[in-house]
């Protein structure tokens, strides 16, 4: 609706603009608005207030000029003008039915695919291979994974790429373990923690262990059979601890998706060639480096992008170069979306620069570094175990589910195990990835398990209620929350079904919005409205105990809709609903 009011606006702009009552050059940007409050309008635009100044009219009297010009439509019931020039738009609830009646006959709720549909490629999760998972990686993936599924629904094409750590001298060290003894060492690979610990007290202990390392790397890098046989297997192993973390908090991750550092080896050398052959290069320190005028350090010297160390070793950013020539060669990508810690910001800002001047990338390439805050313990501090260490991420998850079936099964102790331990699942990793994407993902925020798993607030489970709340009334029917065929249509009559049907006709606004920014904590917000809305109609307006006929199943089908977005918006953020609690 909103996408609609501001074309209306802007014909009527051009309008008044052909009639010389606005400058010819005038492109305004116009904003459109839920309204504050509902007994003034719908929606409402401080459009005449921008433009009253070049237009050299009071903003009341452009208002006038701009309502009058406005095309009629059959969304638009009524227009009014509110104090110095604001204009209010009422939506006109016969066609807002009509519309909802629409989204309900239709498997993507009248959700419009994109046109043209882009090739995206997200770059998300990331981690390690050193290392098993922790804390650190949740937000990538998260945040990136309901990004990519939220672009699906929309229609576009999205290419995965985990860009896995797993190349670099740290991989000499392990690898010169692994060889050391390698019976025992694979078996520690159960615990790759454990397993990096020995092998980097080795390398800071041992001096001949450290130079056995070191030249594991040269051999590795120069494709020795026995090295890469050890780093193959050691990869398999530390793959395979990922991806049971990607199973296990439902992200759409395989191992297809993987396309690590290791993947572009091959191609450093001819990128830095292609960076000398372009004027680009500028030896410092015995460094090859990239200066580009735009970056400067807090005294004004130049910032340099370094492809390639004195010894000839190569960098994150000449592989970050390489990654992006292959998605834009290779998958003909449009747009590129880095899910990356926002202290990477300045990183990825030289290397798109790089990528440009160098043409790596033509300019309609899109390059989007979607940065996002840290997470904190409770006391706002990074979050770390009792003893200082890192927390492993499948750790974090198991504590998740424990205590969600003990607040489960307190509150259903007569359920079986069984199904006591799949919901706690469902609510438990709910929970955990709920409480993060309903942050902005560019902000920090502190990690408490009690508020994520409270049935009270914007948290996973009060929405996840909120599902079975809707079920529960289709189930009392005995009917499928999408068997309405025989029911009368919608009619919006109460001012709580209104308030509801406007909200419902958002959805795809809102899912557009979160594809263009990245931010999935809107649609967070919009679920969590929606379910405050449900709850103050359902209460309001008696459902299966309506006064007619022809009002229960208005009821009915306005419930199913709320419902079936309700469990489409959390399955696009990757939570799961569940038919009862």
């Amino acid at each position: 609706m909103k996408n609609l009011i501001s074309q209306l606006l802007a014909e009527a702009v051009e309008t008044l603009k052909s009639q010389g009552v606005l400058p010819a050059d005038l492109s305004p940007s116009i904003q459109v608005e839920n309204a504050r409050d509902k007994a003034h309008g719908d929606f409402a635009s401080n459009l005449a207030m921008m433009l009253a100044k070049p237009a050299g009219m009071k903003p009341r009297d452009l208002a006038e000029k701009l309502v009058a010009a406005m095309p009629a439509h059959e969304a638009v019931a009524q227009v009014n003008i509110a104090g110095p020039g604001f204009i209010n738009i009422f939506q006109d609830s016969g066609w807002l039915a009509g519309q909802l009646e629409s989204a309900l006959a239709d498997a993507h709720l009248g959700v419009a695919r994109a046109n043209p549909p882009q090739r995206v490629v997200i770059d998300y999760s990331s981690p390690n291979l050193a290392k098993e998972m922790h804390v650190g990686h949740l937000r990538s993936t998260i945040i990136g994974d309901a990004v990519a599924r939220i672009l699906e629904f929309l229609g576009h094409e999205v290419i995965r790429q985990n860009h896995v750590g797993d190349w670099g001298t740290q991989f000499g060290m392990l690898l010169a373990y692994l060889e050391e003894n390698p019976v025992a060492a694979e078996s520690e690979l159960g615990d790759l923690e454990n397993f990096y610990r020995q092998a980097k007290k080795r390398f800071d202990d041992d001096a001949a262990f450290a130079d056995r390392a070191r030249e594991r790397v040269v051999q590795l890098q120069a494709g020795d059979a026995t090295c890469l046989a050890l780093w193959h297997t050691f990869n398999d192993i530390s793959l395979g601890h990922c991806q049971a973390v990607y199973d296990r908090l439902g992200v759409s991750l395989s191992r297809d998706d993987v396309r690590g550092e290791s993947a572009y080896n091959e191609e450093l050398a001819d990128i830095v060639r292609q960076l000398e052959v372009s004027g680009l290069l500028t030896e410092s320190d015995g460094a090859r480096c990239v200066f580009l005028d735009q970056f400067t350090n807090s005294e004004g010297k130049p910032l340099p992008v370094i492809v390639q160390k004195a010894g000839g070793g190569y960098l994150y950013a000449t592989t970050d170069l390489a990654a992006m020539r292959y998605r834009h060669e290779q998958l003909n990508a449009d747009r590129v979306l880095y899910f990356v810690d926002q202290r990477q910001a300045l990183h990825f800002q030289q290397v798109f620069a790089v990528a440009r001047r160098a043409g790596f990338v033509p300019e309609s390439m899109e390059l989007e570094h979607m940065g996002f805050g840290t997470m904190n313990g409770a006391d706002g501090k990074p979050f770390k175990t009792r003893d200082g260490g890192t927390v492993k991420l499948v750790d974090l998850l198991e504590e998740a589910e424990q205590r969600a079936y003990r607040l489960v099964e307190g509150k259903n102790p007569e359920l079986p195990s069984d199904e006591l331990r799949s919901i706690a699942k469902a609510v438990g990793i709910g929970a955990v990835k709920y409480a993060d994407l309903s942050k902005h993902r560019s902000s920090d925020y502190s990690f408490n398990f009690e508020q994520m798993l409270s049935f009270e607030g914007n948290t996973a489970p009060y929405l996840m209620y909120a599902y079975t709340r809707v079920a529960s009334i289709f189930r009392k029917l005995e009917q499928p929350m999408d068997a309405l065929a025989e029911l009368l249509p919608m009619k919006l009559e109460a001012e709580a079904e209104a308030d509801l049907a406007a909200h419902l006709a958002q959805f795809g606004d809102t899912l557009n919005y979160v594809a263009r920014e990245g931010t999935p904590h809107v649609l967070c917000t919009y679920l969590y409205e929606l379910a405050g809305r449900f709850s103050s109609f359902y209460e309001q307006c008696p459902v299966l105990a309506a006064e007619r006929p022809e009002q229960r199943d208005s009821r009915l089908r306005l419930s199913a809709l709320t419902g079936r977005t309700l469990r489409q918006g959390l399955n696009l953020l990757g939570i799961e609903t569940l038919e009862r609690m």
